[in-house]
């Protein structure tokens, strides 16, 4: 809403919103909790990408092929993005603190189990058993954070939650090559996993005392007949993709593909009818209608695809093409790390606020030159080419990711109603895994197709190449950010206040008629 309008049409839309979705009122440990979520937000991201830089050791201690290291690394994703919107679900239906502890307890277990792995398939089980624990846990971040902050606060804690998130992607590669290189009691990679244990340990402990305990207001039952839906038409969609390209592309994969449209279709008709019946959905249909919510989650879907095809290309291209050590791989990332830290804030305390989403889409465009200027290098330099021009593209690339990341999550879920928080957050969740998931697989096509072979480790010498030609789509993946960006609207939550005459309607309803004009919308 403009400066302009007058108080009393501010009132009304604020008392419009509070008959939408009452605010409880503010948990007193709220800030001491959001540590123990934070911890664990910065454990599941660390290893989204952890195992990157790890994955020419773990491909020589354990004998595993191409296919399979894909699949440690797009099998967490993979199982992280089926299962996040039931993650949020259970979250809403049985409450949230006991299903982000029961999540924490699996990923610890799971980490266990990935860490004394003595071959490729007892670490792909594990890594998707962690993966699945993650989509019990990460989900509850977000609506935990939504129901325990006022409105005023809120922005903040999904600022600093978007910040932890970055970082711990980013990170990832330097806390993995550390730990690899420091061949901690001769484990080699193992402690990527290990050292998640205590941090695991003491956030069952301390989440069981700070958090407080939340779920949406009315119950209902599971929608287990959506979540097999969702499930089986993005394993449709993943799997052939994954698995594809080492198998020759026989025609299951081809039918699998196809067959993944009408099943998605299916799933959304699905929920429809069950909306129809007045039953409870796995995903509720409405929250589309929400321009900040499915313009952001179209972003969010972008990024995710960008970061799945840039990582994994991107730390084998640095050990193996360039023979970078881990260490020295993880090093180049660090101004990603650093500059995304600083763009971060920069974006959600002073550039937001004043400029919307302009900010958001210079950013996209800022990441996207970095991947030009990187694509430039490889190709002009190729295997001459020294660390500080690796580190170079990352400049633009953690800048503009930085104006982007951290007011992303804020503008997904600034119009959802509180007893929707769950299933949003596990949408939001979904979207970014799925993508990632997408990326790993596309991979395939993109960079290990370009180098001529299975193995990389022989193709050390065509890796240069192989990554410059991968560039151009992730920088495309950016610039589609850009144009989605226009989806949505100048100002998180602005949709409503624009509503042309609306405010007075809303102002004048009963609480069900305001309910039902905020569904709408």
């Amino acid at each position: 809403m403009s400066e302009n309008k007058n108080s009393h049409t501010v009132a009304n839309a604020a008392v419009a919103d509070a008959l939408v979705a009452p605010s409880p009122a503010a948990d007193p440990r709220r800030w001491a909790a959001l540590i123990v979520l934070l911890v664990a937000t910065f454990m599941d991201a660390v290893d989204v990408t952890v195992v990157n830089i790890a994955v020419p050791h773990i491909q020589a201690d354990t004998g595993a092929s191409t296919a399979q290291i894909q699949w440690v690394v797009g099998g967490y994703a993979l199982a992280f993005a089926l299962g996040l919107i039931t993650g949020g679900r259970l979250g809403d239906l049985f409450g949230r603190k006991r299903v982000f502890l029961a999540g924490v307890a699996g990923f610890t277990l799971t980490s266990l189990v990935c860490g004394l792995a003595d071959s490729p398939e007892v670490l792909l089980a594990g890594r998707i058993a962690q993966g699945a624990a993650a989509a019990m846990m990460v989900p509850q971040v977000l609506s935990i954070i939504h129901v325990s902050f006022p409105k005023g606060e809120r922005g903040k804690g999904f600022g600093v939650y978007g910040a932890v998130t970055s970082l711990g992607v980013l990170a990832g590669p330097l806390v993995g090559a550390l730990l690899v290189e420091g061949d901690l009691f001769g484990w080699g990679w193992r402690p990527i996993f290990l050292v998640n244990l205590p941090l695991g340990v003491i956030g069952l402990v301390v989440g069981a005392v700070l958090i407080r305990e939340s779920r949406a207001e009315q119950a209902a039952r599971l929608d287990v007949g959506g979540m097999l839906l969702s499930t089986v038409g993005l394993l449709f969609l993943v799997l052939p993709l994954i698995q594809g390209r080492e198998l020759g592309w026989p025609v299951w994969t081809h039918l699998m593909l196809v067959a993944s449209v009408p099943v998605l279709a299916l799933f959304v008709a699905y929920e429809r009818r069950v909306i129809a019946r007045g039953g409870s959905p796995l995903v509720v249909l409405s929250l589309f209608s929400r321009k900040s919510f499915s313009g952001g989650l179209g972003v969010q879907l972008l990024f995710g695809l960008a970061s799945g095809v840039f990582f994994l290309a991107w730390a084998l291209y640095l050990q193996l093409g360039l023979g970078f050590s881990p260490l020295k791989a993880g090093l180049s990332g660090l101004p990603l790390s650093l500059l995304l830290m600083v763009g971060a804030g920069v974006s959600m305390q002073v550039l937001v606020p004043r400029f919307g989403r302009r900010v958001l889409q210079a950013g996209a465009l800022i990441a996207a030159a970095g991947m030009g200027l990187f694509a430039w290098l490889t190709g002009h330099y190729g295997t001459d080419i020294a660390l500080w021009q690796t580190m170079l593209p990352l400049v633009p690339m953690g800048i503009g990711m930085g104006l982007i990341v951290a007011p992303l999550a804020d503008i997904v879920l600034s119009e959802v109603p509180h007893e929707h928080a769950g299933s949003a957050s596990g949408l939001n969740n979904t979207t970014t895994q799925l993508g990632q998931a997408i990326g790993t697989a596309l991979s395939s096509l993109i960079f290990f197709n370009h180098l001529g072979g299975d193995n990389p480790v022989a193709q050390a010498a065509m890796m240069p190449d192989a990554f410059a030609h991968t560039l151009p789509y992730v920088g495309a993946a950016f610039l589609l950010a850009f144009a989605v960006l226009f989806a949505v609207p100048r100002r998180a939550g602005q949709k409503d206040r624009e509503a042309g005459g609306s405010e007075g309607a809303d102002a004048a309803a009963t609480p069900d008629e305001a309910a039902d004009l905020a569904s709408v919308r």
